[in-house]
């Protein structure tokens, strides 16, 4: 799959609030596009050019970074996280990652904690996750921009009708994909997967999320919970995750 703009004659990595300036992967296109010519994904486009224009800082620079790197047809794993990080140089584009050389958060920390208890690995020295991307792994937030220091300051602004549509895509795929849920907000997408796999051929993983905050908290705490050598199993793949 190559990567394909959303209006071809337009340059990539502008971002300045014109989400048309985007590249996806192919086969990712016309659910972006249908969204961006819909109500929600005008109204949003409104709402982030207002914002912009008024001085808002938005992250991250490059909101469609996760369909860049794992094309529709390559996604075996999605890890479903909620809006970026909203701090100064820390949102990727991509659920929990970022950058090399920006500090790990505690979320991501405790992310690589539980792979290396689970598949007995060292955790890695920095948080960028593109490595994951590039396996097949679908990195996607549920909102995908924020403003600076405002956590949540974007949902419920029309992303969800895009990123909805996108989860659904992977779940009616007729290839086996792991969906690994983690907390509330990830586990109330649940039905949207759950349509598409009356044969079971995906399978879906539910824990606390990895923040501080809940990771050690039962019923299901998230490490222990072994997401990560179950998700190789059901995939037949020793080296997801490295």
């Amino acid at each position: 799959m190559t990567q394909k703009s959303l209006l071809d004659d337009l340059p990539s990595g502008q971002w300045l609030g014109s989400l048309e300036t985007q590249r996806v992967q192919t086969d990712w296109l016309p659910l972006v596009q249908s969204f961006m010519g819909g109500p929600a994904g005008r109204n949003l486009q409104a709402l982030l050019q207002s914002r912009q224009q008024s001085g808002a800082v938005i992250y991250p620079p490059e909101p469609f970074v996760a369909l860049q790197l794992t094309a529709l047809a390559n996604v075996r794993v999605v890890i479903l996280g909620q809006d970026p990080y909203h701090g100064a140089g820390q949102a990727e584009g991509l659920a929990f990652s970022v950058a090399r050389g920006v500090k790990i958060p505690p979320s991501l920390r405790n992310i690589f904690k539980e792979i290396q208890r689970d598949l007995e690995i060292s955790a890695p020295s920095h948080g960028s996750l593109r490595a994951w991307a590039a396996q097949g792994v679908l990195l996607l937030n549920t909102c995908l921009t924020v403003e600076e220091g405002q956590p949540a300051s974007h949902a419920k602004r029309g992303w969800e009708t895009l990123t909805d549509a996108l989860i659904e895509a992977c779940a009616r795929k007729s290839e086996p994909v792991v969906f690994m849920l983690w907390g509330a907000h990830a586990q109330a997408k649940q039905g949207l997967i759950t349509l598409h796999n009356a044969d079971a051929r995906h399978l879906v993983l539910t824990a606390n999320h990895p923040s501080p905050l809940s990771a050690l908290r039962p019923p299901e705490p998230f490490i222990g919970c072994g997401h990560f050598g179950q998700a190789r199993a059901w995939l037949h793949d020793d080296q997801l995750f490295t």
